[in-house]
């Protein structure tokens, strides 16, 4: 950790509602006044899209979610430097036709979706490292990224939830097969127990969506329980400090659980986010700035 050059990640699978907690930290960063090098998530996987098809063909138990496909090293070592020098570098995944001709546009290169940009330096004097990804509080026997971030935000949903939020994603975006999704899941899992879902036991604060709805069967569900159809779990690693009452009052329908958990209705779920981690953020940066 740095009290100099603050890092703070955002670690869940896809669809988990990551992307809602990255607007609720882009809010936070405009209303601060903060400007942030950003880190995404997948330009740290460690093979491009046909590289990830070729390898998996022949290695069955091939994930995005494990080492074999992502730069654990890599990353860990980008928070370490940030944390020690304020600087470093980043790449870009290039997701789409959309995001290629932008990239390329600036880059002067001719990249297609599924390749990584070339690396360059991260923006000077930022205020602190924000990531978005999968792996952001990763501990194996040769990684520790946890010891090199300041704040981790957990974001889960349950994981009927999340297999019917990838079932129907993979179906209408991507047109796969149910056959295909579903071998997808299976592939994934033993990286899922071993790399993703450790990592919530060590983030300073976790966003859990729950639905109030059925979702025993995720394979036949027909729609994806909306978020007033679901509740948001907050839990506080550490309560010491959090003005519980406060939120109580802030946040109408919600209520307390347990002594370090705060349960919101699932509508308010960025607005949440955004009043408990407005004060969190800048307090790091207020401490970096004295440092």
């Amino acid at each position: 950790m740095s009290k100099k050059h603050p890092v703070v990640v955002v670690t869940g699978s896809s669809g988990a509602g990551t992307t809602t907690v990255k607007r609720a930290f882009e809010h936070i960063f405009r209303r601060e006044n903060l400007n942030a090098a950003v880190i995404e998530g997948d330009s740290m996987h460690s093979l491009g899209r046909a590289e990830f098809k070729a390898a998996a063909a022949t290695n069955k138990g091939l994930s995005h979610f494990g080492p074999e496909a992502n730069d654990f090293a890599g990353l860990a070592n980008i928070f370490k430097t940030y944390g020690e020098t304020g600087a470093g570098q980043r790449r870009y995944y290039i997701h789409s036709d959309e995001e290629a001709v932008q990239l390329n546009a600036r880059l002067g290169t001719k990249l297609s979706p599924g390749e990584f940009t070339p690396w360059e330096a991260l923006p000077a004097s930022t205020d602190l490292l924000f990531y978005e990804g999968l792996h952001g509080m990763v501990v194996t026997d040769k990684v520790d990224m946890a010891k090199h971030v300041d704040l981790a935000i957990g974001v889960v949903p349950v994981v009927n939830l999340e297999w019917i939020q990838k079932i129907h994603r993979d179906a209408a975006e991507r047109g796969y097969s149910a056959e295909v999704i579903v071998d997808t899941i299976l592939r994934r899992m033993p990286d899922y127990v071993n790399y993703v879902t450790p990592q919530f036991s060590r983030t300073h604060i976790n966003y859990q969506r729950v639905p109030t709805v059925d979702t025993s069967n995720p394979f036949i569900a027909r729609d994806i329980p909306t978020p007033d159809e679901s509740f948001v779990i907050v839990r506080f690693a550490n309560p010491k400090g959090v003005d519980f009452p406060y939120l109580l009052n802030m946040i109408s329908g919600s209520f307390m659980s347990r002594p370090n958990n705060l349960v919101v209705p699932g509508g308010k779920m960025g607005f949440a986010m955004e009043i408990i981690l407005e004060p969190v953020i800048d307090r790091l940066v207020t401490e970096s700035r004295k440092a």
